[in-house]
């Protein structure tokens, strides 16, 4: 699977389970290793850095902006094996 296209399913399962919230696709050019996405959900935050698959390298400073983001609120690295699971953890943190 593309990484687009699981980018885009993603976005829409974002917006079903989380009626009201702002996805914003971040500018990679921007910032070297920000993750692709950010969600603005009520009074809480999310990011999240779409692979397409679980085998997928890294690119430069993602893994510590992932962290970093991870410290501050909610941030995670999400591929089609581990969506599920992700998104279980995202609806735990934007409850709380």
């Amino acid at each position: 699977m593309l990484e687009s296209y699981f980018q885009s399913n993603l976005i829409s399962d974002l917006k079903k389970l989380f009626p009201g919230c702002i996805v914003l696709k971040n500018d990679a050019s921007y910032i070297q290793g920000i993750p692709d996405l950010l969600i603005l959900y009520g009074d809480r935050w999310a990011a999240l850095e779409c692979k397409q698959s679980a085998k997928a390298k890294h690119r430069p400073n993602q893994c510590y902006y992932v962290d970093q983001m991870n410290i501050m609120s909610f941030a995670q690295f999400i591929y089609p094996e581990n969506k599920k699971e992700v998104l279980d953890d995202l609806q735990q943190t934007f409850k709380s």
